[in-house]
């Protein structure tokens, strides 16, 4: 596996030599190894658990450009396995927790973000730029799409996936003859036959110590050093302590992989796609005009954290947060109040009102998600 031919820098700073001291020492590592760290560029798709570690350890590590995919926002309910975004983030966009806090740790790396979600439009232009992929998602519909973008582009992929106590690692696409992901699933699990975290749960340092391994190979493929994970999964089980290497063999059938579009079943998936016709919405001045002329016809539910709702609210308002919002006790309320009201849902900007009239709707409970959040609310209604 070759990278860029086009090497940026022949030479560590001082500040990166002192910084990499540990590394310079290190034999398989030395000068040339860090050169060669600092040259490479690794795409993290997903700011979440697992792309926490990663990208804390991708840039303490010195690698030198450093993209991050993500378009969600940093709720509480993260934190307790999240640990690259902070109390005080709450509210803000990942991709720019996270940038914040790699710069403090390493202004040395160069940081790329996107804020979007990996999809079949986007997938190829983004994945293209890097030299090394490493998959942090959290839904099958975007893995497949990461690995298929990653076959047509002949670009290594570092797989991670965690649940409850366990965990998997595993490196796909290494070389010409590599198994990839369908190597490992020829088929997609049925939709929501797997829980995700938000319904199974998962243990804090689960993501953490997977996303590291996912960090040690990818400085092994960098550095051509070491037993690579290429054909093989790593599987723990933190419960018990048990860690046992699983054996993956490529089909050649896998690798018939031309363009995106000939596997789009796999790819169609709520998470991997910008478009979702559960979701209606309704733009802030339309909401203004109601909310002036028809208050008492109106709940207007503020799904941000606790933290956020009394620093600024809409007079009116009510405050459930996200992550509450599955409660039995907050849907019946909201369904009782939807007979007589109509139901919107606001945030800071709109994306997590949009998932909050997302599980309103699995409910049977009609809401409209306020395109542009209480911002733009608040200052039309300044006016």
């Amino acid at each position: 596996m070759t990278f860029s031919k086009n090497i940026k820098f022949n030479f560590l700073n001082t500040d990166e030599q002192e910084r990499y001291q540990k590394h310079l020492t290190l034999k398989d590592i030395g000068y040339e190894g860090q050169l060669e760290l600092k040259n490479c560029s690794v795409l993290c798709i997903g700011a979440g658990g697992l792309g926490s570690s990663v990208l804390l350890y991708l840039a303490a590590t010195g690698i030198g450009k450093i993209g991050i995919v993500d378009n969600d926002y940093v709720e509480k309910s993260n934190l307790q396995r999240q640990i690259i975004h902070e109390t005080n983030t709450i509210g803000n966009l990942k991709i720019e927790s996270a940038q914040e806090r790699i710069k403090k740790l390493n202004p040395n790396s160069e940081v790329l973000t996107y804020e979007e979600r990996i999809n079949p439009e986007n997938a190829l232009k983004i994945i293209r730029k890097f030299d090394i992929i490493c998959d942090c998602s959290d839904n099958f519909g975007t893995r497949y799409l990461i690995n298929d973008a990653c076959l047509i582009l002949k670009k290594p992929l570092v797989f991670g996936s965690v649940q409850g106590f366990e965990g998997q690692v595993s490196v796909f696409n290494l070389y010409k003859n590599s198994p990839n992901l369908r190597d490992l699933l020829p088929e997609s699990p049925v939709k929501n036959a797997i829980p995700s975290c938000s319904e199974y749960g998962v243990l804090g340092i689960s993501t953490g110590l997977i996303g590291i391994f996912q960090v040690n190979e990818i400085i092994k493929i960098i550095l051509k050093k070491g037993e690579i994970l290429d054909g093989k999964i790593l599987v723990f089980d933190l419960l018990n302590m048990n860690m046992k290497k699983l054996h993956l063999k490529s089909a050649q059938v896998n690798k018939r992989i031309k363009d995106l579009s000939q596997f789009a079943d796999f790819y169609n998936d709520d998470e991997c796609s910008e478009k979702n016709s559960e979701i209606k919405r309704i733009d802030a001045n339309d909401f203004n005009s109601l909310y002036k002329t028809k208050p008492n016809k109106i709940l207007l539910i503020d799904v941000r954290e606790n933290e956020e709702f009394s620093t600024s609210a809409i007079e009116g308002s009510i405050s459930i947060p996200l992550s509450h919002l599955q409660q039995e006790s907050d849907l019946k309320f909201i369904q009782k109040e939807s007979l007589i009201k109509e139901i919107f849902t606001i945030c800071k900007s709109g994306k997590r009102s949009e998932k909050a009239s997302k599980i309103l709707s699995k409910f049977k409970i009609q809401s409209r998600s306020i395109v542009g959040g209480i911002e733009k609310v608040k200052k039309i209604l300044s006016n």
